[in-house]
C-alpha cells in the first residue's frame, strides 16, 4: 500500500470513528473530535511530543482566528437583545401588515436579528412574537415560524461572525468581508424563497394547529433601565454596522494601493475583530446608554451572552486540532495528488463532505469545521477557485437534512408543538431545499468570480 493510500485509509478512520463516538458513545463534540485527533497522529506514527504539539497548535491557531470574533458577535446580539433594540426591528417589520405578508416580514426580521446572534438564542427571543403574530391574524403557528426559522438559519449558515462560516473562514484563509459579500448575493434571494415561498407551498401539509395559549411568555427586561426603549433606527445601524465596515474596507483594500494615506483605514475596517468591537462600543453608546442601562448591567448582558458559548467555542477548537493532525500526517498532500486529475468541482465535493457529515453527527459546526480541514488541500489544486466560495460550500452543506440527531431539530419541534412527521415535512425540509440552493447559488457565483 502506498503512502498516500495509508494515510487516507487512516484518516476516513479517524472521521468513522468521530461519528461512531458522537452518535453511538454519545460522546460530547469537543471529546470525540479531540479523539480522533490524536489517534489520527499516533496511528500515523508520530510520536506523544509531536502529536500534542501538533494538536495544540491547531486548537491555538483556529480560536485565534475565530474565538475573538464569536464572542464579540455574541457580546453585540445580548446588547441588542438586552436593550429591546431586536424586538424594535421585529416589530417594525410586523407591524400590523395583513396575513399574506406575515411570512415575507418575519423572514426579511429574522435575516438581520440572526446576524449577531447565535441561531438558538435568536431562535427563543424571536418565538413569542410569533406567538403574538399568529393569535393577532389567527393564522397557524408554523406560517409565521417556518419563515421566521428560515430567516435565521440563512444566517447562521452563510454568515459570519456565526460559528460555522467563521471556522471555515478560518481553515480556508478566505476574506470575512467578501464571504460576507457573497453570502448575502446567495442569502438574500435564498430566505426569500426558503421563507414565504416556501411556506405557502408546503402549507397543505402544516397539519394539526397548535394550541396558541400555550406559547412561551417573553422574559422580562427586569427593573434595569428606563424603559425607554431603544430607537429603531440605531437598532438597525448596530446590526449592519459590522458587515457594512467589513465590506467597505474589502473593497477599499482591493482598490486602493497599500502606499495610500487612507489604506491603513480601510484595512482596519476589513479586520472582523476591529469592526465588530467598533459596533459593540456603538451598541453601548447608542442602545445601552439612552435606555439606562451603564456598567454593570451592561456587563451582565455581555456575561449572559458570553455564557452560551463556551461550548461551541470547544468544538472550534478541536476542529482546528483535528484540521492541523490532517495536515501533519501527510492527508493534505494525499489529497492533492488524487483530486488533482478529477473533474467534479471542488465546490461540490467540499459541499458533499460537509452534507454527509451533518446527516451523520447532526451538528452543523462540527460538520462545516471538518469538512473544511479536509478540503482545505483543494485550494492548491484548483487555480483561481475562491476560498470564500468553498467557505460557503462547506457552511451551506452543513445544514442538509437536519433530523433527529440535531438539537435545532428538538428546539422548533417542541417550541412549536409538532410532531415528529410534522417538524420532518417543514423544518428538515425547509433545510434542505436551503442546503440545495444554496450549493446552486454558488455555483451560479462561481461562473463569475474567482
Amino acid at each position: 500500500m502506498s503512502a498516500n493510500a495509508q494515510h487516507l485509509l487512516l484518516a476516513a478512520a479517524a472521521i468513522v470513528v468521530l461519528v461512531l463516538l458522537i452518535t453511538k458513545l454519545k460522546l460530547h463534540p469537543f471529546l470525540a473530535l479531540s479523539f480522533s485527533a490524536l489517534g489520527l497522529g499516533f496511528a500515523n506514527g508520530l510520536r506523544p511530543e509531536k502529536v500534542m504539539e501538533h494538536f495544540e497548535t491547531g486548537f491555538g491557531d483556529t480560536l485565534g482566528d475565530t474565538g475573538v470574533t464569536i464572542g464579540l458577535g455574541t457580546v453585540l446580539g445580548a446588547i441588542l437583545l438586552g436593550t429591546g433594540g431586536a424586538d424594535r426591528i421585529a416589530d417594525a417589520f410586523l407591524g400590523a401588515r395583513p396575513t399574506k405578508w406575515i411570512p415575507t416580514a418575519i423572514t426579511a426580521a429574522a435575516l438581520l436579528i440572526g446576524m449577531p446572534h447565535l441561531f438558538d438564542v435568536s431562535f427563543i427571543m424571536l418565538v413569542p412574537l410569533v406567538y403574538a403574530a399568529a393569535k393577532r391574524t389567527g393564522s397557524h403557528l408554523l406560517w409565521v415560524g417556518l419563515p421566521m426559522a428560515a430567516g435565521l438559519y440563512v444566517s447562521h449558515g452563510l454568515l459570519p461572525p456565526h460559528p460555522s462560516p467563521t471556522a471555515a473562514v478560518s481553515a480556508f484563509h478566505a476574506s470575512t468581508g467578501l464571504t460576507i459579500l457573497y453570502g448575502l448575493c446567495i442569502g438574500i434571494p435564498l430566505a426569500a424563497v426558503t421563507g414565504p415561498v416556501l411556506t405557502k407551498v408546503v402549507s397543505r401539509w402544516f397539519g394539526p394547529a397548535p394550541d396558541l395559549d400555550k406559547g412561551p411568555v417573553p422574559e422580562s427586561a427586569g427593573d434595569e433601565g428606563n424603559g425607554r426603549p431603544a430607537s429603531l433606527a440605531l437598532s438597525l445601524i448596530t446590526v449592519l454596522l459590522p458587515p457594512v465596515l467589513m465590506l467597505i474596507g474589502t473593497l477599499g483594500t482591493k482598490n486602493l494601493s497599500e502606499h495610500s494615506a487612507v489604506y491603513p483605514l480601510f484595512e482596519a475596517c476589513d479586520n472582523p475583530i476591529l469592526s465588530l468591537l467598533a459596533a459593540v462600543v456603538f451598541a453601548a453608546l447608542a442602545l445601552g446608554l439612552p435606555s439606562g442601562f451603564r456598567g454593570r448591567a451592561l456587563q451582565r448582558m455581555a456575561a449572559k451572552g458570553l455564557g452560551s458559548i463556551g461550548a461551541i467555542v470547544l468544538i472550534l477548537g478541536a476542529g482546528g486540532a483535528l484540521k492541523e493532525m490532517l495536515s501533519a500526517v501527510g492527508v493534505n498532500d494525499a489529497i492533492v495528488d488524487y483530486t488533482q486529475s478529477w473533474t467534479v468541482s471542488p465546490l461540490i465535493l467540499t459541499w458533499a463532505i460537509a452534507a454527509l457529515l451533518r446527516v451523520c453527527l447532526g451538528s452543523a459546526t462540527v460538520a462545516t469545521t471538518a469538512a473544511a480541514g479536509i478540503a482545505a488541500p483543494l485550494l492548491s489544486t484548483h487555480a483561481g477557485l475562491s476560498p470564500e466560495l468553498m467557505v460557503l460550500a462547506a457552511a451551506s452543506g452543513s445544514v442538509m437534512l437536519s433530523h433527529v440527531n440535531d438539537s435545532g431539530f428538538w428546539l422548533f419541534k417542541e417550541y412549536f408543538q409538532l410532531s415528529v412527521g410534522q417538524t420532518l415535512r417543514t423544518w428538515t425540509l425547509m433545510l434542505s431545499v436551503q442546503s440545495v440552493l444554496s450549493l446552486g447559488g454558488i455555483l451560479l457565483l462561481s461562473t463569475l468570480v474567482g
